[in-house]
């Protein structure tokens, strides 16, 4: 199995090369310079490996949630990577990709998604060792998440910045806290492997980022149904 992934959903940006169960990354903490990275990142593990696109069986990026700007230059890379070379895409969750990197049995992730609100889901390991969803993921005020009262690990950017609300809400259930996680395109690598193996994968014009926020997809919808009238005369 041989699976490109993409990640540039925070101001981390990354590429990595998923060969036969080995992991080849590029990862750069690069905020706004994402588009200047990201291509000549996936060049360079192409060219180590010796490979080409077309001999990849798959594509995966981190599809959301996160920053906007940084959702719409993956989706657009890996779009163009996915049409050129007939390749299908597994969409990541960036919440998923981080509770992943450390495999607990629980996880609650958070990440600071602005205005006073976080990008909140609650994973939990499955038999075959991957984070899988309890629930929704949401956006929404820290003082408004759900989770089971069970003991887990809190990872995510939100429980650096709305510490204090987080761990008087969890009321003692969060037994460690990863506030520096970012996500990483190795893990997505890994989660796009078993997506793809588990028949997730879409076809190019179907890799589409996932904001959460209702304003945001609305805002997209009402570009598309612009542009759509527009050639429409």
């Amino acid at each position: 199995m041989k699976l490109l992934a993409l990640d540039t959903s925070t101001e981390a940006c990354s590429a990595a090369l998923f060969i036969d169960g080995e992991i080849l990354q590029r990862f750069e903490i690069a905020p706004k310079t994402h588009t200047k990275l990201l291509l000549p990142m996936v060049e360079s593990l192409l060219a180590e490996a010796e490979l080409t696109l077309s001999q990849l069986d798959a594509l995966a990026f981190g599809c959301g949630p996160g920053s906007f700007t940084g959702l719409r230059i993956a989706t657009g890379v890996i779009q163009g990577l996915a049409f050129g070379a007939d390749l299908p895409v597994v969409p990541v969750s960036t919440l998923a990709a981080l509770a992943q990197n450390f495999l607990p049995e629980l996880a609650f992730i958070a990440m600071d998604a602005r205005i006073g609100e976080i990008f909140w889901g609650v994973y939990e390991r499955n038999s075959d060792g991957f984070m899988e969803l309890v629930g929704k993921e949401a956006v929404l005020p820290a003082s408004q998440i759900e989770f089971p009262q069970k003991s887990a690990i809190g990872i995510g950017s939100g429980w650096r910045v709305y510490h204090d609300e987080l761990l008087m809400k969890t009321e003692g259930f969060v037994t460690q806290i990863e506030s520096d996680a970012l996500p990483q395109s190795s893990t997505i690598a890994t989660l796009g492997v078993y997506g793809f193996q588990q028949g997730l994968s879409v076809a190019a014009e179907f890799a589409q980022p996932i904001y959460l926020r209702d304003k945001v997809a609305q805002t997209e919808r009402e570009r598309a149904q612009t542009k759509l009238n527009h050639e429409n005369g």
